[in-house]
């Protein structure tokens, strides 16, 4: 109960934060981009916590405990995807906008808007989910409490805290979630070793496969798991949504070269643990792998704290991909196509009202998938074949066109439903045919329609039409 209590405790905290963060939500700018007025360093805490969620803590330690070092594999192409944005962040910032789909209207046309909204929405719902079923395991696993209790608690705690305050609040909770995080992973490691007997007990446990670069795996499946995570980071709704939030541009893309040392850190931090893990619990659901190592390994105080902290970033995580839907909606559906004069107080309501209905509808994909992982590869495909193709072409085509760039938005989206349906045929990832119909269409249609207008590239290629 020592552990529950705990975290019930550091909750509490996270939901008066958020109440008194909430007093200075008076506009749209200060519900969906924090006012436009983060620091570099609070974007890197906000960027590594909101990434760092139960898709590394869960699924990519589940990778590990039973592929072993190949599961970086999973991680890699989130590393590579930073080094791209490291680019773009500044170019990103200069726009002043709210949403993705922002950017696709600007760049392409109101029809890319709706589908990027639509796209959007599907996947981080997902995402969304399975942070609940994480949630759930989590407390199932401290508390003894069935799952699907977890999962209710954990849905109820994240609609209300992002409910209060949006984005002003997340951020700088974040940071701190973050912090503590990380240093109850690396004070964890040191134990785990110990228990284990060392390393050399360690490595005599192992499976040997455990220890090699690909391990049981192809070269086939395993881009099959980093190119889903690598796209998602590339168009990654919440991403853009921080970088919004920066006080300028230098200050968003200094918050790219933390967050790229961070995340290479932290997620090979948790890989490592998980390994260890594999060593010294055998019989457990491969997912809960570090759930087990931070309450079995470490002092009562000090897991206690980690949990907490474990706990929160999956509450931060589920809370950032809930609010970029959220604001979808509203910037890119409700203000631009219904109401364009809508009051600040009436789109703060009606921001509020959407959040519910989509936590909601988050909450009732939880049955949908059995598996953390499954979960992520789905939804990471589902966006980074959809919207990722076309961001990157806005950046960096002048050539893409209108028409070229909804066709590709659409194709990928439906391509990827299709495979899933399917069963992945022939046993081939849905990234594979799911990325390869957004490209070619994206690039077909492009080259067969006229070229843009200079209106469309100019807040892009700015200096250089």
């Amino acid at each position: 109960m020592t552990y529950l209590w705990v975290i019930i405790i550091y909750l509490t905290i996270l939901v008066i934060v958020g109440a008194w963060r909430s007093r200075r939500v008076r506009t749209q700018d200060d519900f969906m981009v924090a006012g436009r007025n983060l620091s570099a360093k609070v974007l890197v805490g906000t960027l590594l916590a909101t990434w760092i969620g139960s898709g590394s803590i869960i699924a990519s330690a589940g990778l590990a405990y039973d592929k072993g070092l190949p599961a970086l594999w999973f991680d890699a192409g989130v590393w590579v995807a930073l080094i791209v944005l490291y680019l773009i962040a500044g170019r990103a910032r200069k726009l002043a906008q709210y949403t993705v789909p922002d950017i696709l209207e600007l760049r392409y046309n109101k029809y890319a808007r709706i589908l990027g909204t639509i796209v959007t929405m599907v996947a981080y719902t997902a995402i969304v989910s399975y942070q609940f079923r994480a949630g759930g395991m989590v407390l199932n696993l401290i508390t003894g409490i069935p799952v699907e209790t977890g999962i209710i608690i954990t849905a109820v705690f994240v609609i209300g805290y992002t409910v209060l305050a949006g984005l002003i609040s997340v951020v700088y909770t974040d940071v701190v979630n973050g912090i503590i995080m990380t240093i109850g992973l690396f004070i964890a490691l040191p134990f785990l070793i110990s228990d284990a007997g060392g390393v050399s007990s360690i490595a005599e446990r192992l499976p040997e496969m455990h220890l090699s670069v690909l391990g049981d795996m192809s070269l086939l499946e395993a881009l099959g798991y980093s190119l889903p995570t690598m796209l998602l980071l590339l168009g990654e709704s919440g991403m853009y949504q921080r970088f919004f939030s920066a006080k300028d541009e230098k200050a968003a893309k200094r918050s790219v070269l933390g967050w790229l040392a961070g995340t290479i850190i932290i997620e090979t931090l948790i890989v490592v643990i998980a390994i260890i893990g594999r060593a010294i619990f055998t019989d457990i659901d491969s997912e809960m792998v570090i759930l087990y190592s931070v309450r079995d390994a470490l002092p009562l105080v000090i897991g206690c704290l980690c949990l907490a902290a474990i706990v929160a970033v999956i509450v931060s995580t589920a809370d950032s991909f809930l609010l970029v839907p959220s604001t979808n909606l509203i910037r890119d559906i409700y203000q631009r196509f219904i109401n364009p004069q809508a009051s600040q107080k009436r789109i703060l309501i009606y921001s509020r009202i959407v959040v519910v209905a989509l936590g909601l509808f988050a909450f009732v994909q939880v049955t949908f998938f059995e598996k953390v992982l499954a979960m992520a590869i789905y939804a990471y495909t589902m966006y980074g074949v959809g919207i990722t193709p076309v961001v990157m072409a806005a950046f960096f085509w002048k050539r893409a066109t209108s028409a070229g760039g909804v066709s590709s938005i659409g194709s990928g989206m439906i391509v990827t439903v299709i495979w899933e349906i399917l069963s992945q045929p022939w046993d081939i990832p849905t990234v594979y045919p799911a990325l390869g119909v957004s490209i070619f269409c994206l690039v077909f249609v492009s080259l067969m329609t006229r070229k843009p207008d200079s209106s469309q590239l100019q807040p892009f290629f700015a200096g250089s039409i």
